[in-house]
């Protein structure tokens, strides 16, 4: 049985925010004199999934684009990796006063 082919949108903001991201890592990559294939393969990706990437298509996979950033020296976050896990830790902590689930409110029929 084959897929159904889903076509999905994506916000202005999340197009413009993912044509950043590949800058960036593209601005890092060239500053750091490096080919797409010599990057491709530190990432161990296809140097198409690297241009794309680079391009900001939104189906490439958000861990490879990390870790891309990461190794051209570019940090998604502004901290270092002892305040990263203290933000998990924080987080964590926030997540287990919420329930685990979200449901919808019942309507209450208040016509009396």
């Amino acid at each position: 049985m084959p897929k159904k082919s889903v076509t999905r949108t994506y916000s202005r903001y999340t197009r413009e925010a993912l044509k950043l991201l590949g800058q960036i890592i593209k601005l890092g990559r060239v500053e750091r004199k490096l080919t797409a294939q010599d990057l491709a393969d530190r990432a161990g990706i296809s140097r198409d999934m690297l241009q794309r990437i680079e391009k900001g298509d939104p189906k490439c996979e958000i861990g490879v684009a990390f870790e891309l950033a990461a190794l051209v020296g570019f940090k998604l976050f502004d901290a270092d990796a002892s305040s990263l896990t203290g933000h998990i830790s924080q987080t964590e902590g926030k997540l287990a006063l919420l329930p685990k689930h979200v449901r919808k409110p019942k309507a209450v029929d208040d016509e009396f």
